[in-house]
């Protein structure tokens, strides 16, 4: 069929009772341009009376309903063919109407779905369509709301190429030659028998045919018939992380002379192998997954999911030592799959956050029993060609996992999944401790005697990490467990590496995936991976920062008042703030300490503790990393003490500060990969030095910002397409004449968008504001703003931005 962008000329609003509007309108429509997030520009402030998306899990934005309606002409020529509408996602409960007639729904905010229009279109003239979506209490983390996604028109002749109706395998590979197997479903809604000619041809990157065929086939009345057909492919560059050669299928349908149809489907040639023994292979070759957990915000704009947002997370996350993602916890985004096949990153694809039990009052789980089967449908048709995804994830911290009816209902799910697609594997993000939930109080009572004798589950827990840990590797978790970890190929725990070593011995034939990992624990984790080898790899939360469950990853002093952390943040609280890359894409410290971890970093990196913290007791969350950042700028606290953190696979490193020697500390993996430095601050430069058998190894280096304040703009790219779903990421710096980021200068930076461009998000990595992503201005947070802007025709986007005490910059960007 032939796909169309729909996303232009849309318009929407929060919904309102249609007998309100009796005597006229109450709440005007706005035009908008899809995807779009309807919450993002709510007002975050909790009203009295009105209840947020479960307060600081949803970042404190309101829920609600919204309606949106767009107005189009259907030529007379469409008459008699097929008009189908495809939404990628329309967050949550979604219900369509066209020109007043009921036309489809969903309630799963993450899958996509299509609905027939045909016969609700009026020919010749305009039409309506409208969608609602409904947000209400129903995500622990912050969703958006609203047509988030790409929505497609597709128009087709009655005999066509169903839509995701094209499937590759690579059932065969060998040393210069592979089998490609292509089935394409061809459907015949008329009343007459069609025998047509079905022509493939495959193509390289370069576009070059390397393989293909023509063949009959026949469709009876009102049927639809799979075409498989069987190619040889001589030489093949196989795909993987590091080598990510596409091919591309084009698949056309003809009648004699007459093109009826044609698609096409892009796909990699790559085998995957498991065993305890050698753990993943893909190509023969063992992999272990360096993973990232992401939610699907993209930070200043919302839940928008633009490709080009997608793209650069996925490049971003790999450029910093990242080889796989774990989507979390919902089916990705077709943009961020498209954007993993090209860049060459692994995707583990998860189903759902709930089966039967609910996390929240109105969530997912009343319509699980109905729609699971085609929700996983869905995600499994949209993965299917993609080469990223070596594994689905059949759910996440599921509660019904401890049970032997969670168990079943399990098992029910993985044979689904295995029966639509048997070349991938299958897991579940299991969480123990949540498994065994209602029997938390028994686990304490046992302890209690143990308690009384200076042992016992409360004085030998560090933190709660070690007490989940605890847990889930207590005989009961697994009891409990053991069946829902069977009907796996992969087991997946979340945070759970106690258990790691205790399997080999007690489940030889188990193998272990790190689906949820603490990021202050990187290196213990990594240590078990390497050692272990049905142990393939490790999925840290957060790669990526996200709105919502504000505050778990942000360091906190103990007090007499509070001695102990306290899990949400209250409002203003915006951020999470556990990921290794904050939500404008800006890495931060744990992130270089990880790739060192992964030994990808021979360079040691120097961070650097906010002074005024220095001397509290630190009790943050097992998700929150120390309060440091790469910065040597502390104005008004030079000679006070300051902590320096230094991060090496070194034997030792040195620190210099204006030339003069701190000494030399050990680090190194004996040593957690860090040291600490605890001297006077003093402005200028500081360096750190590391030596492996008392040779220089690397050396980095700070320099404090000094002099006049200036404001940058620099755009990601100076050229960017009028496509559907390019932006231009600009990045807003406040610098020294060195261009040396001040950290401690932050003002407002106000922005003004020009030409054929328009601002879609402006925001900073502030983890706590009352600032809206939908303003002109912003105030930077460490010397850094981000502005996205969209392109809208062919031309120059000029961006003016403007900050106290600083010139006035510009950006010229190029659209073609």
């Amino acid at each position: 069929m032939i796909r169309t962008s729909f996303n232009d000329d849309w318009q929407f609003r929060r919904k309102v009772n249609p007998f309100a509007e009796l005597s006229g309108p109450v709440a005007p429509f706005q035009d908008v341009t899809l995807p779009h997030d309807a919450m993002i520009a709510e007002d975050r402030v909790p009203r009295e009376g009105e209840v947020t998306m479960e307060g600081g899990a949803g970042a404190y934005f309101p829920g609600g309903v919204y309606e949106y309606r767009k107005t189009f002409f259907v030529p007379e020529e469409l008459r008699g063919k097929r008009v189908q509408f495809q939404f990628e996602g329309v967050y949550r409960d979604a219900t369509v109407h066209i020109n007043g007639d009921y036309a489809g729904q969903r309630p799963y905010g993450y899958s996509h779905f299509t609905v027939d229009a045909d016969q609700h279109l009026r020919y010749g003239a305009d039409n309506e369509i409208r969608v609602e979506a409904r947000a209400h209490q129903d995500s622990r983390w912050y969703s958006g709301a609203g047509v988030y996604r790409d929505t497609w028109l597709l128009t087709g002749d009655v005999v066509r190429i169903v839509p995701d109706g094209i499937r590759v395998t690579t059932p065969d590979v060998e040393d210069g030659r592979a089998v490609v197997e292509v089935t394409t479903r061809v459907r015949n809604d008329s009343i007459a028998r069609h025998t047509l000619d079905l022509a493939i041809a495959v193509r390289d990157a370069d576009g070059d045919a390397v393989t293909g065929d023509t063949t009959k086939v026949t469709v009876l009345p009102g049927e639809e018939s799979l075409v498989r057909t069987r190619l040889y492919l001589s030489g093949p560059r196989l795909w993987d992380a590091g080598n990510p050669h596409l091919y591309r299928a084009e698949v056309t349908m003809t009648d004699g002379d007459q093109l009826l149809d044609s698609d096409t489907a892009d796909f990699g040639v790559r085998t995957l192998q498991l065993d305890p023994e050698r753990g993943l292979r893909v190509n023969g070759r063992t992999v272990k997954l360096r993973g990232a957990c992401v939610h699907h915000d993209n930070g200043p704009l919302g839940a928008a999911t633009y490709a080009r947002s997608e793209e650069r997370r996925v490049r971003l996350l790999k450029d910093a030592g990242f080889n796989a993602i774990r989507m979390s916890h919902h089916p990705m985004s077709r943009a961020m799959l498209d954007a993993c096949d090209r860049l060459g990153v692994y995707v583990v694809d998860e189903t759902f956050d709930v089966w039967t039990s609910a996390k929240n009052g109105f969530d997912y789980s009343l319509h699980f029993p109905e729609w699971w089967e085609r929700d996983v449908e869905a995600m499994v048709a949209k993965d299917y060609n993609h080469p990223s995804v070596i594994m689905y994830s059949i759910g996440n911290e599921i509660p019904e996992a401890g049970s032997a009816a969670g168990a079943a209902l399990g098992r029910k799910l993985a044979e689904k999944v295995r029966s639509l697609d048997p070349t991938r594997y299958v897991t579940n993000a299991v969480n123990g401790f949540l498994a065994v939930m209602s029997e938390l109080a028994t686990l304490r009572a046992q302890h209690q005697q143990g308690a009384q004798d200076g042992g016992g589950i409360n004085s030998q827990m560090a933190d709660a990490g070690d007490m989940i840990n605890h847990i889930s590797a207590s005989d009961l978790v697994t009891e409990r467990t053991a069946e829902s970890f069977a009907v796996l190929d992969v087991a997946g725990m979340n945070y759970a590496e106690a258990r790691y070593a205790l399997d080999r011995e007690r489940f030889p034939n188990r193998i272990i995936l790190g689906t949820e990992t603490f990021p202050t624990r990187i290196d213990g984790n990594w240590k078990l991976v390497e050692e272990h080898s049905h142990v393939i790899g490790d999925f840290t939360w957060t790669g990526w920062d996200y709105l919502g469950e504000v505050g778990i990853g942000r360091q906190q002093f103990a007090t007499p008042e509070n001695p102990r952390p306290v899990h949400t943040a209250p409002f203003p609280q915006l951020l999470a703030g556990c990921g290794d890359i904050d939500i404008t894409g800006h890495r931060r410290p744990v992130s270089y300490y990880r790739e060192i971890v992964f030994g990808l970093r021979t360079q040691p990196y120097i961070a650097v503790r906010r002074p005024e913290t220095h001397g509290l007791t630190p009790i943050g969350s097992p998700w929150a990393w120390s309060e440091s950042i790469a910065s040597w700028t502390w104005p008004g606290w030079e000679g006070n003490p300051i902590t320096v953190e230094v991060y090496s696979d070194a034997d030792e490193v040195e620190l210099l500060g204006n030339g003069n020697s701190f000494g030399r500390r050990p680090v190194g993996a004996e040593h957690r990969f860090r040291t600490e430095f605890d001297i006077v601050y003093v402005p200028g430069d500081l360096v750190a030095v590391a030596y492996k058998d008392g040779v220089e190894t690397g050396r980095t280096g700070l320099q404090w910002a000094n002099g006049p304040l200036r404001l940058h703009a620099e755009a990601d790219r100076q050229v960017v397409r009028a496509t559907v779903g390019d932006l231009a990421y600009v990045s807003l710096t406040l610098t020294d004449a060195h261009g040396t980021v001040h950290s401690a200068a932050d003002r407002p930076v106000t922005v003004e968008v020009s030409g054929t461009g328009e601002l879609v998000g402006f925001g900073s990595a502030a983890p706590a504001t009352e600032e809206r992503f939908d303003a002109t201005e912003r105030l930077t947070y460490e010397g850094r703003a981000l502005a996205v802007v969209r392109p809208t025709a062919t031309g120059k986007i000029r961006l003016l931005a403007n900050a106290p005490d600083c010139e006035p910059v510009e950006c010229i960007i190029t659209v073609e």
